[in-house]
């Protein structure tokens, strides 16, 4: 076990503590969310590409935070978290200023495309450098006791980021154009590298021997699987809202990714201390459960203020999904590979964004944009099953550290 950097001191110190870390999350998380409601309006109306096409450019992204997610944990728990943090933050501002290119190249859309293409890649590596190395980086600093904290805290900087993010970029980019929005992911990674820059590197000193991380990566694979099943409720309002909105003819699109967000911020901030109140399974159970609910609640919806209803309860169920999980998943590992465990785990989330865009397409193209709600329902309570299972394997002690 780590020794907190600053141990014993105020809940409000740590909380403090915490915040500076997860300050890189938000920059991070905060560049995501500008693109995320510009991007498909961009691809299907200004290039004139399809809706399916729109969806697997856009999760082109978690292709690259997949497979950099491992390499990134490997970082953290060899050199501490800081290196991987400026890798990141410098794929941010390299993925602005290939979308600002992508934008002065739109009257050619194939070409458009393809730097597109290489924009959500590099976005892609430098969400999964960043993904679990600011967490690390807290827990190094506030001790492991304090680890759903910061995991809780994390997810209110990523989703806080993305609810000002894709507002913001949306304004930008009606009264400014796209290349305005990408000048400031730009300026957000250069800001975000310094910053990383000036701070303490830190490192873990345990001396338990390391796991090689596939051995990880398979104990904490049944929590991701739960998570990635979770995932799939927001990559559809993440990546569809905007085309499922403007089908129906409806208005603020925008309001309904920011309320899923919002929510998720409250019910991380209040309702974070039932995971060592409950446990991590029993509150991931319900929690998969209420989004489900939310996300049957926007299947069904006949108008955006039942939508924004259903977006809500949505983005509360979903906000202790993954740390629920996490501090669960965590336990199973030695200290010394907790970067690596974190890193894995957070691949399942990548893994069901990245696949949200294409499956979610799919569907759209085969039974039409009315059902992608119904699907991704079915497939969060298929997460909320699983979860059950789990529960039981635990109650039977059937899942043990290896």
């Amino acid at each position: 076990m780590q020794t907190a950097q600053n141990a014993g001191v105020s809940l409000s110190k740590v909380r403090a503590t915490i915040a500076e870390f997860v300050a890189f999350t938000f920059i991070g998380y905060f560049t995501i969310g500008l693109a995320l409601a510009v991007l498909p309006y961009f691809i299907y109306h200004d290039l004139g590409f399809s809706t399916m096409t729109a969806g697997v450019v856009i999760s082109l992204q978690y292709i690259t935070t997949f497979l950099f997610r491992g390499y990134a944990g490997s970082i953290v728990d060899k050199q501490g978290p800081k290196p991987a943090v400026m890798m990141g933050m410098i794929g941010f501002a390299v993925s602005g200023a290939l979308l600002v290119i992508a934008y002065i190249c739109k009257g050619f859309p194939a070409l458009s495309l393809s730097l597109l293409v290489i924009t959500r890649l590099s976005t892609g590596f430098a969400e999964g450098m960043i993904g679990a190395s600011p967490i690390n980086w807290a827990i190094l600093a506030v001790g492991d006791e304090h680890t759903s904290k910061a995991i809780s805290y994390n997810g209110i900087g990523s989703y806080g980021a993305l609810a000002v993010g894709a507002p913001l970029g949306a304004i930008l980019h009606h009264n400014f154009g796209m290349s305005a929005m990408a000048g400031l992911i730009m300026v957000c990674g250069i800001t975000g590298y310094y910053y990383a820059k000036g701070k303490t590197p830190l490192k873990s000193t345990s001396t338990a021997p390391r796991q090689p991380f596939m051995d990880v990566f398979k104990i904490v694979t049944p929590f991701g699987i739960c998570l990635a099943l979770g995932g799939l409720g927001f990559g559809t309002i993440s990546t569809f809202i905007t085309l499922y909105y403007s089908q129906l003819g409806w208005q603020g699109a925008v309001m309904c990714l920011s309320t899923f967000s919002i929510s998720f911020i409250l019910g991380r901030l209040f309702f974070e201390d039932y995971i060592n109140r409950y446990g991590g399974m029993k509150t991931a159970i319900f929690c998969l459960l209420t989004e489900a609910i939310g996300l049957a609640i926007l299947w069904q919806a006949y108008s955006p203020h039942i939508a924004l209803a259903g977006a809500c309860i949505a983005g509360f169920g979903f906000s202790l999904v993954f740390p629920a999980l996490g501090v669960e998943a965590v336990k199973l590992v030695p200290a010394s590979n907790k970067g690596a465990a974190l890193g894995g785990y957070g691949v399942f989330i990548d893994l069901s964004l990245g696949i949200t865009g294409p499956l979610v397409g799919l569907v759209e193209s085969t039974f039409g944009m009315a059902h992608i709600f119904m699907f991704s329902m079915v497939m969060v309570f298929t997460g909320f099953i699983i979860a059950v299972l789990i529960n039981n394997w635990q109650r039977k002690g059937e899942m043990t550290l290896r």
